[in-house]
């Protein structure tokens, strides 16, 4: 299942999905995983929330990066949900018809893994493609 927080910057997506790992964490039974374009919330984690920095990671492209989760998820099978922020940032999308793929391809993980995303997208809801509009839970 792909999740969305949309909105223009500076909206307060961060905030809800900091809010969101927080209270999924507590009735998780496997492992949450939050991913941003740096460490700027790190102190805003639980500390059972692992970050990751894609600014640590040699990431280029959306298929690098949709790879990149594959790996994660790989990794580890106790994965339950990936908290994406800065999506269009750390997923080098600018098109409309890159974030379409993308969030398929989501989808394409998230049902053979089990591993829910919620993804924040800098765009208000009026400005994405029909595709992804329904997968938005929240729009700010």
């Amino acid at each position: 299942m792909v999740e969305i927080i949309a909105g223009d910057k500076g909206k307060g997506k961060t905030k809800k999905l900091l809010e969101r790992a927080h209270a999924d964490l507590a009735e998780a039974k496997g492992d949450i995983i939050y991913i941003d374009k740096s460490q700027k919330h790190m102190h805003e984690l639980n500390n059972k929330i692992r970050l990751i920095n894609m600014a640590d990671y040699t990431v280029e492209s959306t298929d690098e990066f949709l790879g990149f989760l594959s790996g994660a998820i790989s990794q580890n099978y106790d994965i339950e949900e990936i908290c994406l922020d800065s999506f269009l940032t750390i997923g080098y999308i600018d098109t409309s018809e890159g974030l379409t793929r993308a969030v398929e391809k989501l989808d394409v993980i998230s049902e053979k893994y089990n591993v829910r995303f919620v993804v924040c997208i800098s765009k208000d809801e009026i400005d994405l493609p029909e595709s992804v509009k329904a997968k938005i839970v929240l729009s700010l």
